[in-house]
């Protein structure tokens, strides 16, 4: 504590939710995928030890209150209620003594459900509309149960699903479970319970707003009816468990919605739908006088996912004002989340605006984050860099309901950055059984965590990089003015990547022949990249490459018309805007952001956000002709028309540039092997060097 710089101090000092003792003001919040109950990877309800593992090195890194991610009352495979497997609470009292003697804390977050939030599978799309099949499956997955919400509703990841009802007797069902689950988990030394959540549009968030609520009895209809579901769970758990047993509550303080699937970006003018901060002052105060001890608060539902999932376009500590609004009319603690830096969350929390600092992804890109804040070093702290590449890369794009894989749907919470995240069995580093001497070709994300692995487990590697700073077209796409984490990651690479005495950086050393590569190493690792595609269309040589409009290379006009509009060109066509200039996004596609890597709460800001501000899209439409001043674009009707142009820039893809095949002692990875995400390079980096 004696090196922690006095602006952090405010967040190191003890605060209470109830009874309960918490030693500093950083709490890990919930996120899907760390529940302790681990419920996606596998069918049933189960003691998670992954999880586990994961949230007692946190423990040991000095945060105060732990949140694991949601546990659903009722198992979404098998359904099994969670307060009958007493196994699991057996093994969860065992791991709280382990939590216990680090002095942090533990609350438990129970779920009522997702309702029409559930990102339903595109597969299981079919299947919810086919009542024979739907029925011989229900045992294994009940797909009316997990989609059931207040009303019939269209669901928020597909327009082909239509959510049923939930009926009075389940509502009475899951109250009840809720207290079953709680004494559960008091008896096991669980220091409280969450319960999830009149937040981010889920199931009992549904019940409390008019717009998905259309009932007309006791559980819709006015303010206390649309309310009573999470009134009746806190009063149904302190009546099992006592008034003294901490319960608290996720909460979303305003909805920031204007339709179904259309949220408000920042700074817009709208009308609320969903749920207004007028409203939000009296829930807040009801909420908390029928029990609840704390609220865990951001913004936003699925429909504006951005808010309680920001991306890198939102701004850093985005919730902070509304959520510092809120403390004013309750007297229960606050915390805050979303984008939340340590300086401004202190300094909140100094000035009595919150009670702590909510921090969810930022333990996954680096276990040891608090710690290195206490011990003053800031730049050996690995940022997250808002991608939700690998975390919550749930997709969804017009036709098409969640893209995600199987794989990702039951693996997530984990980090494209850290590939040890939630997988320890599969990505833990090992020594090599024989040091060998590497050379890495690029020294791009992928070339500098083939190097930092290669010399953990024990090699001797030399990094070639043909230009003069390290980082490779990574620096281009952190060139916006949002990116300022993608900036802050490379100078983390370019600083971690020295530490190591086994690496050698080389640069402005170009590699075209590897004969005396081959000679003096062991194996070859080739990091070189992917090169822009090229689409024949006259006039395309007027046009600008879209790395070289990041690198400010070459200058743009006013009307700039951006070809392609995938997630570069849409952030590049941010970034315009940004500037004050008139992008036009041409594109293909029947939608922006077609793919499976980039999660909704990326790409719907980017949608919400170009709709709200009138940037013109032309979908499905393909570029004609690039003239002097104008482009000649084609709609999929044949129709052909010309829009304005001062400048051009083509984001159309990227092909691989290996300096050389696989084979023999050549390995190739990342973008140079198969162009994808960061997630892919640096996991794939891991992939290739594990077995070295």
């Amino acid at each position: 504590m004696n090196n922690t710089d006095p602006k952090y101090q405010a967040l190191f000092t003890p605060w209470k939710i109830g009874n309960v003792e918490i030693k500093n003001r950083i709490v890990l919040c919930p996120m899907g995928g760390t529940s302790l109950f681990g419920w996606m990877e596998k069918t049933g309800n189960h003691f998670d030890k992954e999880a586990a593992k994961f949230f007692l090195e946190k423990a040991q890194n000095n945060v105060g209150l732990i949140i694991p991610g949601i546990a659903p009352i009722k198992s979404t495979f098998m359904n099994q209620w969670l307060y009958k497997n007493k196994k699991m609470f057996a093994e969860l009292k065992e791991f709280m003594e382990e939590i216990h003697k680090t002095g942090a804390k533990l609350f438990v977050q129970i779920t009522a459900g997702m309702g029409r939030s559930w990102a339903i599978p595109t597969p299981l799309v079919m299947l919810h509309n086919m009542p024979v099949v739907r029925s011989l499956i229900k045992p294994i997955i009940n797909i009316p149960y997990q989609s059931a919400s207040p009303s019939p509703l269209p669901s928020r990841w597909s327009d082909k699903v239509t959510t049923r009802a939930m009926k009075v007797r389940e509502i009475k069902k899951i109250i009840e479970a809720f207290a079953k689950t709680a004494a559960m988990c008091k008896e096991a030394g669980v220091d409280g319970v969450e319960v999830h959540a009149v937040h981010e549009g889920y199931l009992l968030d549904q019940f409390t707003l008019e717009y998905t609520n259309k009932r007309t009895d006791e559980w819709g209809g006015s303010f206390e009816n649309r309310y009573r579901f999470p009134v009746e769970i806190v009063k149904a758990i302190k009546a099992k468990c006592g008034d003294d047993y901490p319960v608290s509550l996720r909460y979303s303080v305003r909805s920031y919605v204007k339709d179904f699937c259309v949220g408000a970006v920042p700074g817009e003018e709208f009308t609320e739908i969903g749920r207004g901060m007028e409203e939000s002052e009296k829930a807040a105060k009801y909420l908390q006088d029928a029990g609840y001890d704390m609220l865990n608060a951001d913004n936003g539902t699925y429909d504006s996912w951005y808010w309680a999932h920001p991306p890198m376009y939102m701004p850093q500590n985005c919730n902070l004002d509304d959520v510092s609004h809120i403390k004013k009319y309750v007297d229960i603690p606050v915390v805050c989340a979303g984008r939340m830096e340590p300086d401004v969350g202190a300094k909140a929390v100094e000035d009595g605006m919150i009670d702590a600092v909510g921090v969810a992804r930022q333990f996954l890109a680096d276990s040891e984050w608090v710690t290195k804040l206490i011990e003053n070093r800031l730049e050996d702290i690995k940022p997250c860099i808002c991608c939700h590449n690998a975390c919550f890369n749930m997709s969804h794009y017009k036709g098409v309901a969640n893209a995600q894989s199987i794989y990702d749907a039951s693996h997530i919470a984990r980090c494209a950055l850290n590939p040890e995240v939630m997988q320890s069995d599969k990505y833990g580093i090992e020594p090599a059984k024989k040091a060998k001497k590497i050379a890495v070709i690029g020294g791009g994300i992928g070339g500098m965590e083939a190097a930092i692995v290669c010399a953990k487990r024990g090699h001797t590697v030399t990094l070639y990089e043909k230009s003069d700073r390290l980082g490779g077209v990574f620096i281009a796409a952190a060139a916006p003015s949002f990116k300022e984490k993608d900036k802050a990651l490379i100078a983390w690479y370019e600083r971690e990547i020295r530490k190591y005495p086994s690496i050698t950086v080389k640069m402005n050393t170009e590699i075209s022949d590897l004969k005396a590569l081959k000679k003096e190493n062991d194996k070859i690792i080739v990091a070189t990249g992917a090169k822009a595609r090229s689409i024949p269309v006259k006039g395309a040589d007027k046009g600008i490459e879209a790395v070289d409009y990041l690198l400010g290379n070459k200058t743009v006009g006013e009307n700039v018309v951006v070809v392609g509009g995938g997630l570069t060109g849409c952030e590049i066509a941010y970034d315009l805007y940004q500037q004050g200039r008139k992008p036009v996004i041409v594109e293909m596609q029947n939608d922006l952001i077609v793919s499976k890597g980039v999660c909704l709460a990326n790409s719907s800001y980017l949608r919400d956000f170009f709709a709200a501000n009138n940037v013109p899209v032309h979908l499905e439409t393909s570029v004609s002709e690039i003239g002097d001043g104008n482009v000649v674009i084609k709609a999929k009707d044949g129709t052909t028309s010309t829009i304005p142009a001062d400048s051009v820039i083509m984001s159309v893809g990227y092909v691989p540039a290996p300096v050389a095949k696989k084979g023999g002692k050549v390995i190739v990875i990342g973008d140079a092997q198969s162009v994808g995400n960061l997630r892919t390079v640096i996991w794939g980096a891991w992939d290739a060097c594990m077995k070295l």
